[in-house]
């Protein structure tokens, strides 16, 4: 039988950044709904059920900001292109869904 995930955003985000323990959940819960924040200051409206491009968004802002990656400025830019094209994608933002 498939173990049903509690929280899947949560279980992608720690196998992106190869933790196993729960000692960080509570700050790796925090970075995601930062991220998502962020994603909506730039006008960004996420779907309830997020795709992988969503996905792979918020993954990528928890590289950026857990700890201290050797790769920085290449997550930073990774992140800044896929939130500059989510916010003018049709779909992906609040002005490109209102009628």
């Amino acid at each position: 039988m498939a173990e049903v995930l509690e929280n899947p955003m949560l279980d992608l985000v720690k196998v992106a950044l190869r933790v196993t323990s729960e000692a960080f959940d509570s700050e790796l819960n925090m970075l995601i709904e930062a991220a998502k924040l962020d994603l909506g200051i730039a006008g960004v409206e996420l779907p309830s059920t997020l795709d992988n491009i969503c996905n792979m968004a918020i993954v990528t802002y928890c590289k950026l900001n857990f700890g201290e990656p050797d790769n920085y400025d290449k997550l930073k830019e990774s992140y800044d292109e896929q939130k500059a094209q989510l916010s003018m994608a049709d779909g992906y933002t609040v002005w490109g869904n209102e009628s």
